[in-house]
């Protein structure tokens, strides 16, 4: 099923999945705010029989304090729906180490929890000779945490990070994220660590222990992690364009971080899937059209009209949404990302892509 990007469903993915496994920055939430209309769709869909499980790279709050945030927010989250990379990660530690070893915390107070939930012993101090680090998000991470990593590290602790994104999404745009200060450690040092956090399968083996998911969909708004890390489990994911990635980075997407579905946001998973038909050169997903010309691509509205019907749609981000499916799929075909708009609708539809159109 997982096997083949952007497929078509006739039904509503809220019908055909037991629980949705939402990432949250990004996808249910920007810093402090809800994505807009989140909370309703989430409602809308639990009255429907889905469940969730909310799943975070970001090790630096507690499952208590992010369920507490989602609650803020009018989404009735409990706190065992909440997983994140720092139990993954204090699962691994636990699976190579002797219970009560000492393990390096680079990160928070709520990284240390876990690792102290998982039967090990929590320590600040390289000089406490601990035979493990783990090294998660923290944002008030300083020079004396990082030295202290590359001291044990070099003396040959097993190093663990909670994840690798080099970013994490914030109202401000992308910050530095745990992967960009875990490649401090790599490049003064020398040594890779074992990953936890999404792409990884110890994440998503994680997820699954705890919500008990036989059916699962991964929604998320990351092609490196999200989307690649579903593939690597073989299970479908459904891309939304409310945080990191965008249209853009979707046509560039290699086959291993290729979406099973697209929507702008998480209500897509309310909505069925529209098909997309192909042929050589060509590609159509409801009233929208893509050919190759001459290495590049060319979009114009198949429909009824000039077009202008598309550009006042009562539902312009899934009309817009058709028309980044059909490009997509034929950029894949031909390995070509240029586009070059047609008409007046495909030139509406590719600016608010944030695509060239020429």
């Amino acid at each position: 099923m997982t096997g083949q990007a952007l497929q078509a469903s006739d039904r509503p993915l809220v019908d055909q999945h037991d629980v949705a496994l939402l990432d949250l920055d990004g996808v249910v939430y920007v810093g402090a705010d809800a994505v807009p209309e989140v909370p309703r769709i989430i409602g809308t869909a639990a009255e429907a029989g889905m469940r969730f499980g909310y799943v975070t790279n970001n090790a630096s709050r507690t499952p208590h304090e992010v369920g507490e945030h989602l609650r803020r927010l009018g989404i009735p989250a409990l706190d065992n729906e909440v997983i994140t990379s720092s139990q993954a990660a204090s699962r691994v530690l636990a699976s190579r180490l002797p219970p009560g070893s000492s393990v390096l915390i680079v990160g928070t107070a709520a990284l240390a929890a876990e690792v102290e939930n998982a039967g090990l012993r929590a320590v600040w101090a390289a000089a406490e000779r601990p035979v493990g680090v783990v090294q998660g998000y923290h944002p008030e991470l300083s020079s004396s945490m990082l030295a202290e990593a590359c001291v044990a590290v070099r003396a040959g602790a097993f190093w663990v990070a909670t994840n690798a994104d080099s970013t994490l999404p914030s109202p401000r745009g992308p910050l530095p994220g745990n992967g960009s200060f875990v490649q401090v450690v790599a490049r003064t040092t020398g040594a890779t660590p074992v990953v936890a956090g999404k792409p990884e399968p110890a994440m998503h083996t994680e997820c699954v222990l705890r919500t008990g998911a036989r059916r699962p969909l991964v929604v998320g708004d990351r092609l490196d992690t999200d989307i690649e890390g579903a593939r690597r489990a073989h299970v479908p994911s459904l891309l939304v364009l409310t945080g990191v990635a965008r249209a853009a980075d979707l046509l560039a997407a290699p086959p291993g971080q290729r979406p099973t579905y697209l929507a702008a946001d998480l209500g897509g998973i309310l909505a069925p899937q529209p098909g997309i038909e192909r042929s050589d050169g060509l590609a159509q997903c409801e009233n929208w059209l893509v050919r190759e010309r001459s290495g590049s691509l060319q979009l114009t509205w198949a429909g009824d009209g000039d077009g202008s019907d598309a550009v006042h749609a009562s539902d312009q981000a899934a009309v817009d949404c058709a028309a980044l499916r059909a490009i997509a799929v034929l950029a894949w075909d031909v390995g070509t990302t240029q586009t070059v708009a047609g008409d007046q609708a495909a030139r509406g539809a590719l600016t608010r892509l944030e695509l060239a159109a020429g």
